[in-house]
């Protein structure tokens, strides 16, 4: 007897909606992402789509109606509940386009649950578009699997960030200067990564940061890492250590 094939597929496509989903909801879908799901993946009437609103989970639909340029699609059943992400922070000074693109992807990817830009005193690039950020977060939570949506946080200047800084929440310094090295250090959720621009931060910075009390240097090895790098590197440490990728949640 052959065996029943997996349902829904593996290639099935996700898709992020801003709308609560149901059981026996509908949803429209136009614009571009419109054009991938009918120009690009060619789904027609009756093929399964994976939705997510980063609200109630992710849930199973089908195309009721595939137009020229434009979807209607039922929702059938919820396939998961939304996760709960570890509560850690990625605070990071905004760096030059490509990489930008990529520390959001990235970190979207390894799971943390915030993305804050923080305007230091040798920041390149001091404004970022918004949208295209979030845009980065949507594709990258629709590749990946998420359920949930980081949170994004406006550009503040870092004395700002210290002075609304939370006492219970662990700010892990990336130093250039040297630390502790992540693995030696214990800081489980809620905790923070801070890394720097690509010219580091100034001696006033250091002692800034150096003075809030909830903050603990780390060091990531004994090479010189740019600053998209060792954004990356110190979250997947901490995920490893503290994350969901433990086991432990």
């Amino acid at each position: 007897m052959p065996a029943t094939p997996a349902w829904p597929p593996a290639s099935t496509p996700r898709l992020f909606v801003d709308m609560p989903l149901s059981a026996g909801a509908t949803a429209a879908i136009d614009g571009a992402a419109a054009h991938y799901l009918l120009n690009v993946m060619r789904l027609k009437a009756g093929a399964p789509i994976l939705l997510f609103d980063n609200r109630s989970g992710e849930w199973l639909a089908r195309v009721a109606d595939a137009g020229k340029r434009s979807l209607t699609l039922h929702v059938d059943r919820q396939t998961r509940a939304i996760e709960q992400v570890p509560d850690l922070w990625l605070c990071f000074a905004p760096v030059k386009k490509a990489r930008l693109d990529w520390i959001i992807e990235k970190a979207t990817e390894l799971g943390v649950a915030r993305l804050q830009p923080v305007i230091t005193e040798r920041t390149i690039v001091e404004r970022v578009k918004r949208e295209r950020l979030e845009a980065q977060i949507v594709e990258a939570c629709e590749q990946c699997g998420r359920t949930a949506l980081p949170a994004l946080g406006e550009p503040v200047k870092l004395a700002q960030l210290l002075a609304k800084w939370p006492a219970d929440r662990a700010l892990l310094f990336a130093d250039e200067a040297g630390g502790v090295p992540l693995a030696a250090i214990a800081a489980p959720a809620p905790a923070a990564i801070l890394v720097g621009p690509e010219g580091g931060f100034t001696a006033r910075e250091r002692e800034l940061l150096l003075d809030n009390p909830t903050t603990r240097r780390i060091a990531l090895g004994p090479r010189i890492l740019r600053a998209e790098t060792a954004a990356i590197a110190a979250t997947g440490l901490w995920m490893a250590q503290h994350g969901d990728w433990t086991g432990s949640g």
